[in-house]
């Protein structure tokens, strides 16, 4: 009998990792998005109902990250029946969390699973990748993590451009999510056009820094390369409010890095231990309280295994 409906869940990502612009990316164990899918007779992607985005996402589904990747998955199994979605929002919009890419990616990773799971993750990419670039452009910073778990380097937008790197053991993380929208486009928009050749060799040499402290499972060594950014952060920290109070809250109490999630506004902090994790998080939404922004913490580690099916009915 054949089914008729499933779902999936994608977590939240941290793209750039501070020097990665566009190339570097971790999935995290929670939050993240869940989209369910059902099988219609008529063929094409509806989208039902959204859950968690305050009435902002378009339901037209050429026009949403989860509908545009659903199409391209159901194109890809070339079958001729359609789906129904009806997407849960975990992750706050424009927050620099992945929550475009999280929806994509189950989006796909549900359809798929409706006719039984015939496609690899590799064969999936690309329908994520779609859905991305509805919103957000063509790039697998956030989607490359979502779908595949763990910390990645895109260097394309093909499987065979994604590279799993190691995860050190004591590696923590420390979020904060401010209430200030930062769209990408607005990130983007600020970005320099050209850079001098000594800001491209630092920037180089921290992410050459980054990659061989992943390798070690040096987190020390992994977060001072993380805040080497020169030409990113500079650009964009005008959008993130009390960045550099934030980063010292998070120091004091033990963190042993602070950078821009992906976009922004979110900030993340790299820390060794659980507690400190935990601490780090809460001082670092203290810092916007006292200053009367609302915002929310957690802290998390990576989520070695990307995004799952939940069920299939």
């Amino acid at each position: 009998m054949a089914n008729t409906s499933a779902e999936a869940f994608a977590p939240a990502t941290v793209a750039n990792l501070g020097v990665g612009f566009d190339i570097l990316g971790l999935a995290l164990q929670e939050p993240g998005d869940t989209v369910r899918v059902e099988r219609r007779s008529e063929p094409g992607v509806v989208v039902s109902r959204i859950e968690g985005d305050g009435g902002k996402l378009p339901r037209d589904p050429d026009k949403n990250t989860a509908g545009v990747a659903a199409r391209e998955t159901l194109r890809l199994l070339g079958v001729a029946e359609g789906v129904s979605l009806t997407i849960y929002k975990d992750l706050p919009l424009a927050s620099g969390l992945g929550s475009s890419a999280a929806s994509a990616v189950a989006a796909a990773v549900a359809v798929n699973a409706l006719f039984g799971s015939p496609l690899t993750c590799d064969e999936l990419l690309p329908a994520c990748i779609e859905g991305e670039a509805a919103v957000s452009g063509y790039h697998a910073d956030n989607v490359a993590p979502c779908l595949f778990g763990g910390v990645v380097l895109v260097a394309g937008t093909s499987a065979d451009q994604i590279f799993r790197l190691p995860i050190p053991d004591r590696l923590h993380l420390a979020l904060v999510t401010p209430d200030v929208a930062v769209p990408t486009a607005m990130a983007r928009a600020v970005l320099p056009k050209t850079i001098e050749l000594h800001d491209m060799v630092l920037q180089t040499a921290a992410v050459a820094r980054l990659l061989n402290a992943l390798h070690r499972g040096d987190v020390a060594d992994m977060a001072a390369a993380m805040e080497l950014d020169t030409i990113i952060e500079p650009a964009r920290s005008h959008l993130m409010p009390l960045l550099p109070e934030v980063r010292a809250a998070a120091k004091q109490a033990g963190a042993l890095g602070v950078v821009i999630s992906g976009a922004g506004p979110t900030l993340c902090a790299v820390c060794d231990s659980s507690v400190i994790a935990q601490a780090a998080a809460a001082v670092m939404g203290q810092v916007y309280t006292a200053a009367g922004i609302a915002s929310v913490t957690r802290h998390t580690r990576i989520a070695p295994d990307g995004a799952r099916v939940l069920r299939v009915d």
